[in-house]
């Protein structure tokens, strides 16, 4: 993470953070806005409004026609595309570097001055609704995923899924667009993250020249959610479908975050999935796929980049004749055998090692540090937290992994979902 891509972080006037990180490997440039707005910062009854404006951010503007940022971007052979998750949305551009001014110009632009009409906001909403079909309601998984979630948080906004809910989706309209817009979407509430073949001061003079212009807006208060109470059932969904050949079940806890863990214990969350059930030198793995031979997949999950509190999950899929209950059963054993005594030193070392290379690894991947620091900033932490990572997950110790697990994966305060084909019910 040292010398020529150590990463410039710096404000413009108008409160709009700059992370420019170079990279002159090869003249391609990385160009990424991320708001710090997602599905869990909308109003109640307006659920998908953040994926639904994200789509929006795409249409005409004062100076620049609907289609025009992706005619520009394909002349040019780039590529662009955008998305929402719970805490923010991102726009990005990869183009030749050459192109990097004209990119801001047009984020800048549609910063503030979209065109929204009533026509553009009701076709834009067939759009959304259509995607939810094709990528939820079609989907048995998706549909006992958006369950387990409504089900795991009881009382954070988390538990929306991010494209909202059908019967709120076909009541957004322009007046709830343009609520939005105005409320998140300046430059004070936004990050700007440049990666690959550039210089900071030259970002820097470009980013004053475009998205300098664009005045600063009011003041956001802060980004306080509704508290989760006290985690004290286990909870299950259990989803039969026609469509699925294969049963399958994930467990979920509400764990901490980055932003939220006491010092620690996040990054010793990380190790215990990657130990866990990380990849195929895994505990779960090694058990169930290789040794016992009754999994098809087992694996084990923490995304620890979260405004609030996050989940922690494993999930499982019997192999042949075996039974959905006895990879579970497994799966649970494992887990208590962690519990119990621990992981070894080795297995640590290891793990420690896997996840550090991940890290370097990703900085040979332009998007991927533009996701690592935009992702990150966008959910309260800052430039200094992503360079030090590394060392802190060097730092964590056997206990340290023990004892997370000991103290967030019980079983009595879980969240289990089941999905089953038609014939299985009462499996």
């Amino acid at each position: 993470m040292a010398g020529e891509r150590s990463p410039s972080d710096f404000l413009l006037h108008n409160g709009m953070e700059v992370v420019v990180i170079p990279d002159h490997r090869a003249p391609v440039v990385t160009h990424m806005v991320w708001y710090k707005v997602g599905s869990a910062d909308e109003p109640p009854g307006k659920s998908g409004i953040a994926h639904f404006f994200e789509h929006l951010m795409f249409k005409a503007t004062a100076h620049h026609t609907a289609g025009e940022l992706d005619r520009t971007v394909s002349e040019i052979g780039g590529s662009k595309n955008a998305f929402t998750y719970y805490d923010y949305t991102a726009f990005h551009e990869t183009v030749p570097p050459s192109a990097l001014e004209q990119m801001m110009g047009f984020e800048a632009d549609r910063m503030r001055n979209l065109i929204l009409t009533d026509d553009v906001v009701k076709t834009e909403r067939d759009v959304i609704l259509e995607e939810r079909r094709s990528r939820i309601d079609s989907n048995p998984q998706a549909v006992l995923e958006e369950e387990v979630g409504a089900t795991l948080w009881q009382n954070q906004p988390y538990r929306i899924s991010v494209i909202g809910w059908m019967q709120e989706m076909e009541q957004l309209n322009r007046e709830d667009a343009k609520a939005f817009y105005d409320v998140y979407y300046h430059p004070n509430n936004a990050v700007l993250v440049v990666a690959g073949d550039v210089e900071p001061n030259a970002v820097k003079a470009m980013a004053e020249r475009t998205y300098g212009k664009v005045a600063r807006g009011p003041d956001l208060p802060p980004r306080i959610r509704p508290a989760e109470p006290e985690q004290n059932t286990r909870r299950t969904v259990t989803l039969t479908d026609a469509r699925v050949s294969v049963p399958s079940f994930s467990t979920q806890w509400v764990v901490p975050s980055y932003r939220t863990a006491k010092e620690g214990e996040a990054e010793a969350l990380d190790l215990l999935a990657e130990i866990l059930g990380g990849d195929n030198r895994s505990r779960l793995y090694q058990q169930l796929v290789v040794k016992q031979g009754i999994a098809a997949e087992a694996a084990a999950f923490f995304h620890g980049t979260m405004l609030d509190n996050t989940n922690f999950t494993v999930y499982g899929a019997p192999r042949g004749d075996a039974k959905l209950a006895d990879v579970e059963a497994a799966v649970d054993a494992e887990i208590a055998r962690i519990v119990k005594d621990g992981v070894t030193g080795d297995e640590l070392e290891r793990a420690k090692t896997r996840y550090v290379r991940s890290m370097i690894f990703a900085c040979d991947k332009q998007k991927d540090m533009a996701n690592m620091y935009g992702s990150t900033l966008a959910t309260g932490g800052n430039v200094k937290d992503v360079e030090e990572w590394p060392e802190r997950i060097r730092k964590v110790t056997a206990e340290q992994v023990k004892q997370v697990a000991a103290r967030y994966l019980a079983l009595d305060h879980s969240t289990t979902g089941y999905l089953l084909p038609q014939q299985q019910v009462g499996n």
